[in-house]
């Protein structure tokens, strides 16, 4: 189960996977932002500029889906959306909330099952990048179909997930 010093605890496995996912999320955006600068860098002027002129027109189309999130549930609660001094503060903060909570998530499961912890924590990355990027935030209407994104942007996010799965993992190892 969890250790084999150790009998399964799903708090203590909440805890360390919460904290495991929260310090993730934080390497993952640190990976995302290291990556994309790499992949502007070996770009051609030609594909910059066709780049430039496949942005879209209007600003809440090109939003992060956490952004979305921030602005809707703002809405909801308060009837007011975000200023966007307040989407830039909102879009991290459900990056980040998220993130905590699909720790806590993988830490409860990984007490209770050798199965959860497949591949160092890269199984519950491939998972979850499959679960939200690739199936629930385009159901939602808050990002685009996976075959409407580039594979160069497609390939940068599995490995960020990947990248959140193995650092939620190795968190969790060394709390629990």
């Amino acid at each position: 189960m969890a250790d084999r010093n150790q009998s399964p605890c799903v708090t203590r496995g909440i805890l360390s996977g919460a904290l495991g996912g929260l310090v993730a999320s934080w390497v993952m955006n640190g990976f995302i932002a290291g990556a994309m600068a790499i992949q502007q860098t070996v770009k051609s002027p030609e594909q910059k500029a066709q780049d430039e002129s496949q942005k879209p027109q209007n600003e809440q189309a090109s939003e992060d889906s956490t952004v979305k999130v921030a602005d809707t549930l703002t809405w909801l609660v308060t009837g007011h959306r975000l200023s966007n001094e307040g989407k830039q503060k909102g879009g991290p903060i459900v990056h980040y909330a998220f993130g905590t909570l699909m720790g806590a998530t993988y830490g409860a499961l990984a007490e209770l099952s050798d199965t959860a912890r497949a591949g160092a924590g890269s199984a519950f990355g491939t998972a979850l990048f499959i679960g939200a990027d690739e199936v629930m935030v385009p159901a939602l209407g808050l990002g685009k179909f996976p075959t409407e994104e580039p594979a160069a942007s497609q390939l940068i996010h599995f490995a960020a997930h990947l990248v959140y799965g193995t650092t939620t993992e190795l968190v969790r190892r060394l709390t629990a």
